[in-house]
């Protein structure tokens, strides 16, 4: 069984006042394809600065998002491959 290997970085920014953080996740398949998508964690202006909890808030929404871009992808796919006997459904 071939084993493959995906790499995905993500790449998160705080604002100056860690009130936004914005994280990017860039998914290189083997093939040379690059998805990308971005997820934000706002800190509510009542709480105290918590930087990894909006890390990990940015972080999992951006990849949350590429899993649905790749799902997307994947049916899409599917549907080109199927033909036009299954287009009318």
């Amino acid at each position: 069984m071939e084993s493959k290997r995906w790499t995905v970085e993500i790449f998160v920014n705080e604002d100056d006042n860690d009130d936004v953080t914005t994280a990017t996740a860039v998914l290189y398949t083997p093939t040379g394809r690059r998805h990308e998508s971005v997820g934000r964690a706002r800190r509510n202006p009542a709480d105290r600065p918590v930087p990894d909890i909006g890390d990990e808030l940015a972080a999992g929404r951006a990849l949350a998002d590429l899993g649905a871009k790749l799902i997307g992808d994947g049916a899409e796919d599917v549907a080109q491959l199927a033909g036009p006997a299954y287009e009318s459904y």
